[in-house]
């Protein structure tokens, strides 16, 4: 007789089911960026590819014809991203905070009212915010004189001192309710009873919020904070939307996104290079890559530790 077997059936309808989302993933993201980091280990010599190994990156980092551009978009990336981190989550907490308290009239609305411009195109916000901010034209000067501010108006988009933080404002208003809604749902998943018991103790208001509160919801937090950082360098559309190709003036709101494109397919009088721009893009995948690392290894891995 013989005895039954303990090994459990495959099962197939995980892979049917999968199957579809993985080739289209692999399609249209997988397949790219290989090929991209393969683009960027060849150079064109006489319209024929030729195998050059890292001789382009070294080109990047080292001329300075390449490099200062580079070293530029980079520099104003970071600061793109310490705007967001600075201004946007941390506004976001708040609204998320003032949003959850539960005796607050029309919070649904207000929730609503804040998210939407989340959903709105690049386009549609780049070009808005251009006319709002335009100093013929805009209603930001009237607007400021309304309130005896008008002193204070100057063309911000026309300013390199001020053009890439005006932008980055531009992108926090935009996009503040994503941080918003995710700590808002973050602030409702606390248990009651947490709360109740810190009632109890004296705990309210503010005390609550930071001692109790804030504490649970930290890992929403770190999430956040990375999302922050891969959208803020994968960021193009509005910069391009508002200031074109070339990002202007004199490339003060160039990041890595426009110096890939422009490198890439080409601007102007400026032809496209496919293996320079696929050089460009691997040096922003890299860049993305450890930032995730970094807080997968680094920051995740030590709340795991404290929470459990």
């Amino acid at each position: 007789m013989s005895k039954p077997s303990n090994t459990r059936p495959f099962r197939w309808h995980i892979v049917v089911f999968l199957a579809p989302a993985v080739l289209v993933y692999t399609a249209v993201m997988i397949y790219p960026l290989f090929n991209t980091l393969r683009l960027s280990l060849f150079t064109e010599i006489d319209q024929s590819r030729v195998y050059v190994g890292f001789e382009n990156f070294k080109t990047l980092f080292g001329d300075p014809n390449w490099s200062t551009q580079f070293w530029n978009a980079l520099g104003n990336n970071f600061w793109f991203f310490v705007i967001h981190m600075l201004v946007q989550n941390p506004i976001g907490i708040a609204l998320a905070a003032i949003l959850s308290h539960p005796k607050l009239r029309f919070a649904a609305f207000y929730r609503s009212a804040i998210f939407i411009p989340t959903i709105l195109s690049f386009v549609i916000v780049g070009f808005a915010w251009k006319l709002i901010l335009s100093p013929i034209w805009g209603i930001a000067p009237g607007m400021l004189d309304m309130v005896g501010l008008k002193s204070l108006y100057a063309p911000w988009l026309g300013k390199e001192a001020y053009a890439l933080t005006t932008l980055s404002l531009v992108s926090v208003w935009q996009f503040v309710g994503i941080p918003m809604m995710l700590i808002y749902a973050a602030l409702l998943s606390i248990p009651d009873e947490i709360l109740e018991a810190a009632e109890v103790e004296g705990l309210t208001g503010l005390a609550s919020f930071w001692k109790i509160k804030l504490p649970l919801i930290l890992p929403s937090i770190g999430i956040i904070s990375i999302l922050t950082f891969v959208a803020n360098f994968n960021a193009f559309d509005l910069i391009y939307a508002a200031q074109g190709a070339l990002a202007g003036p004199d490339f003060s709101t160039d990041i890595l996104g426009t110096f890939m494109y422009r490198t890439f397919f080409g601007f102007q009088l400026q032809l496209g290079d496919p293996h320079m721009g696929s050089t460009i893009a691997s040096a922003m995948f890299a860049i993305i890559l450890v930032g995730v690392c970094v807080y997968l290894f680094g920051i995740q891995s030590r709340m795991r530790r404290y929470q459990f």
